[in-house]
């Protein structure tokens, strides 16, 4: 069956963590295009404030304060999109959190957390929307994965596994569907390092606040990935450059990319602040400080477009492959160098 999606304005499109970072720039920028909106996040006040922003701008928007780890909370965000539009477009599963410090440092219930909110949160959303969606005209699954769906690293180790466990999920759900001629399309968004909240919400073991390794690319690059794959059925999407460069090259060279990593990512995730005593993250509850707030404001420069990202999305296979080769190319050469 070819799935046929709806224009964004003429959608009925859920978010998860929906009040910083991806999800909130993604709320915007489908709002302003006409969908209507279930906004779900754990902040009710944010949700609140963000709901009455966007419909000062005319959107039609419905929240639904909950945490995506709770198959309940999850239903009720379902019945929501029922209740007021009486169907569901796209849904995308978006809400995500992580911890930085070596995996034998992190206490068990940290570990068990962050999957309940990144592996089991996307499970939710998604057997939620297949019961919701696809014997109601179907729509559009997104899955906010990661670069370190494919390739994991260090010090953000239980996080790479929540990722590429989200990959493994999100491919058995698509086969399955497809196996049926379910009308839904199922899409895996790999983002790259984004400047967002994701840092200062983690929970962090480090002496040193977390940073993130360049290339930093801005929100809008991956909310832009999202919102085409609402509309136009895709498999994967690599939302930077650098994210299709790390999952190409560990597939090519897998032991470089084990020295590149281990010589960089380190250092990279550490940045020169020393971490401050009682420091509050949103691990467990959300922090009132980091809410309704798109980016943190990284140090150094921010890539605000992604040219690998823009020619996949239209679909101009050579320019793709030149710059993905390109990138591909300099990683190798980073390697070799790195292996001497």
């Amino acid at each position: 069956m070819s799935v046929k999606l709806r224009k964004l304005n003429e959608q009925v499109m859920v978010i998860t963590g929906a009040t910083s970072g991806i999800g909130l720039t993604t709320a915007r920028m489908a709002a302003s295009q006409g969908a209507r909106l279930v906004l779900a996040a754990r902040a009710a006040d944010a949700l609140d404030e963000l709901a009455s922003e966007l419909r000062a701008r005319g959107s039609e928007v419905v929240t639904v304060a909950a945490d995506v780890g709770s198959p309940g909370d999850v239903e009720r965000i379902g019945q929501a999109a029922m209740d007021r539009f009486g169907r569901i477009d796209t849904w995308v599963n978006n809400a995500g959190i992580s911890v930085f410090g070596r995996l034998e440092e992190v206490a068990p219930e940290d570990h068990h957390r962050l999957f309940q909110t990144n592996f089991w949160g996307v499970v939710n959303g998604s057997l939620e929307a297949v019961k919701r969606m696809k014997t109601r005209g179907g729509g559009a699954i997104i899955n906010v994965g990661s670069e370190v769906s494919d390739r994991a690293i260090p010090m953000q180790g239980m996080y790479s596994a929540s990722k590429h466990a989200v990959k493994g999920f999100t491919e058995s759900l698509r086969m399955e569907l497809e196996k049926e001629n379910a009308p839904l399309s199922v899409t895996l968004i790999k983002p790259a390092a984004i400047d967002t909240m994701f840092a200062v919400h983690a929970r962090n073991y480090m002496d040193k606040e977390p940073a993130l390794p360049p290339p930093i690319y801005a929100p809008e690059v991956v909310a832009e990935a999202i919102l085409h794959a609402a509309q136009h059925p895709k498999r994967d999407v690599f939302a930077g450059g650098a994210s299709a460069m790390i999952s190409a090259g560990s597939r090519a060279m897998p032991r470089l990319f084990d020295r590149y990593l281990r010589a960089t990512m380190f250092k990279q995730q550490k940045s020169s602040v020393p971490t401050q005593p009682g420091r509050r993250d949103s691990l467990y509850s959300p922090n009132p400080a980091h809410e309704l707030r798109q980016r943190q404001g990284m140090p150094g420069h921010v890539h605000e477009r992604s040219l690998y990202t823009s020619a996949s999305l239209a679909r101009k296979p050579l320019l793709t492959a030149l710059v993905g080769g390109g990138a591909l190319f300099a990683a190798w050469s980073l390697s070799r160098r790195l292996a001497r």
